[in-house]
């Protein structure tokens, strides 16, 4: 039942990494860098950027990987990393292509807005003024809606179980499934709520195909790759053969960082309908210029780019977390607007600091959305792991405590910053990130500390019981594990997961406790 907040990986794990720290020759994460250089960039990594990308990918196992970062207009750094290909020994080069999956939908949000661009639609128009036929319930919905997923529209596609990527809903095909859909009801009534949702996307789709006088891929790749000179970025899965493509690979239950088991195949399958939200491939430097693209005008004005990244509004006046396409890393320092993707792939663009950290793998779980702010932080200097980088202000000031007291007194170094600002004021979800990743990344006894005072600060919460259980059975404190999963079903009777984690450890679990369904 962890629920940590949708992008916790904006935050940094803050661990301290060796200059020394290099991934193993010739396995998964071994690195070999190489870099396309435009005539005009003068490429220098930072010093200890590369240690630190090798470090990164040996200790989440990842096969391949490209970096490229962009800075005031141009790329200033790009890498090459560890193998496309492990079965035949390809290695990553600058021209091979990534599936990026779900961070199309940044794409899908810059086509919608050229057509709003050139006058033929409005974001806040109901889409039946564009789609005919749909169901009564579909046609006041906005098309900023469709692009926030505050639609409440009944997913068309039910997510996988395990590997893949979900299955259409239906008996048969595509048309089946869009027949499908539209017999579901409503999830939540429209504009109270957000649910990511692929219904949203194929909407957009045919918006796209209808308004763009051409099918959406096509109206995408002219009017976005070309103008981007994106020379090898296109469409398509594992089903179609893609020049250059990298082998995506997983291991078992998408596991990463404390995963056992042999790394294995994964499969891609977009169907045509599904492709705004999930069908693109393309090389780490084809997504930076594209982002330069974006930022110098070629493909949207000043005042379009302001709309796309703008954020959404439900019915009472709160923003979505969501723009159009683009999640929205909202914090006091360095925010951000991302495009992320099949936990795999991930670019993050922080328009007050001319800065987008592109990172791109094969490896479904490696979750590089948890430390592009890391890579970010060698560019800004107030943003470093050292100086605390993305936490925020409340937890950087805890994490000054911790380092100088001891981080075991965390009671009492919150007492005292209570003491010197009365309005100084911790949240859960931030703690819970935090000490999570410090677990993740190594720094075992400092994230369960983290987390051990979360528990503290807030006892009546489940959740937080929850996530430190989930963290010593990480660590292999089974016993520990098991107390914290028991006191985490007290305070939450419904946590499903809980109940699954404790069966997991073999541990006894009362009669009627929730399952998953």
């Amino acid at each position: 039942m962890r629920t940590l907040p949708l992008l916790f990986a904006a935050w940094m794990s803050l661990w301290q990494m060796s200059s020394t720290a290099l991934a193993p020759a010739g396995g998964p994460g071994s690195a070999t860098a190489s870099s396309a250089k435009p005539a005009s960039a003068v490429m220098t990594a930072p010093a200890g950027l590369e240690d630190y990308l090798r470090e990164k990918m040996a200790r989440r196992r990842i096969p391949g990987m490209q970096v490229a970062v962009v800075r005031d207009g141009r790329i200033v750094f790009s890498g090459s990393y560890g193998k496309a290909n492990l079965q035949d020994d390809i290695a990553v080069t600058p021209d091979t292509v990534f599936s990026i999956n779900s961070a199309t939908k940044t794409f899908t949000g810059v086509a919608i807005l050229q057509l709003a661009e050139a006058g033929k639609l409005s974001l806040d128009a109901p889409v039946s003024r564009y789609l005919h036929g749909l169901p009564q319930a579909w046609q006041p919905i906005t098309i900023r809606q469709l692009l926030n997923h505050t639609s409440g529209l009944p997913d068309i596609l039910v997510p996988p179980r395990a590997q893949g990527t979900g299955s259409l809903v239906g008996e048969g095909g595509e048309d089946e499934a869009w027949k499908t859909v539209q017999t579901l009801p409503m999830d939540f009534p429209t504009g109270t709520a957000y649910r990511y949702n692929q219904t949203n996307y194929v909407l957009l789709g045919r918006i796209i195909d209808s308004l763009g006088g051409m099918p959406f891929t096509r109206f995408i790749s002219e009017r976005q790759f070309v103008p981007a000179g994106m020379r090898h970025a296109g469409f398509g899965d594992s089903r179609d053969v893609t020049p250059h493509r990298a082998q995506p690979y997983r291991y078992p239950g998408g596991a990463t960082t404390l995963a056992t088991g042999e790394l294995q195949h994964a499969f891609d399958e977009f169907p045509l309908m599904l492709r705004t939200g999930a069908g693109i491939n393309a090389s780490a430097d084809e997504v930076a210029n594209w982002i330069i693209a974006l930022q110098d005008g070629r493909l949207l004005t000043r005042d379009s780019l302001r709309e796309l990244w703008a954020p959404g509004r439900f019915n009472d006046g709160r923003a979505t977390s969501w723009a159009s396409g683009w999640p929205r890393i909202e914090r006091e320092d360095h925010p951000a607007v991302a495009g992320i993707g099949g936990r795999r792939s991930a670019f993050f663009v922080y328009p007050q600091d001319r800065l987008a950290v592109v990172v791109l793998t094969n490896l479904a779980g490696a979750n590089p959305e948890e430390f592009i702010d890391e890579i970010a932080g060698f560019y800004l200097p107030d943003f470093n792991i050292a100086n605390g980088g993305a936490l925020p202000r409340a937890v950087k000031a805890l994490r000054r405590g911790l380092i100088a007291r001891g981080w075991e007194q965390g009671m009492a170094v919150v007492a005292e910053l209570k003491r010197q600002d009365p309005a100084f004021e911790l949240r859960e979800d931030d703690l819970n990130a935090w000490g999570y990743r410090l677990v993740q990344d190594g720094r075992a006894k400092e994230g369960l500390a983290v987390l051990q005072l979360n528990t503290e600060l807030f006892p009546a919460s489940g959740n937080t019981f929850d996530t430190l259980a989930e963290a010593q059975a990480m660590t292999g404190d089974r016993d520990a594990a098991i107390r914290n999963y028991r006191i985490s079903l007290e305070r939450d009777p419904d946590n499903r997961n809980a109940v699954d984690r404790l069966r997991a450890l073999g541990a006894p679990v009362a009669a009627g406790a929730p399952t998953r369904q």
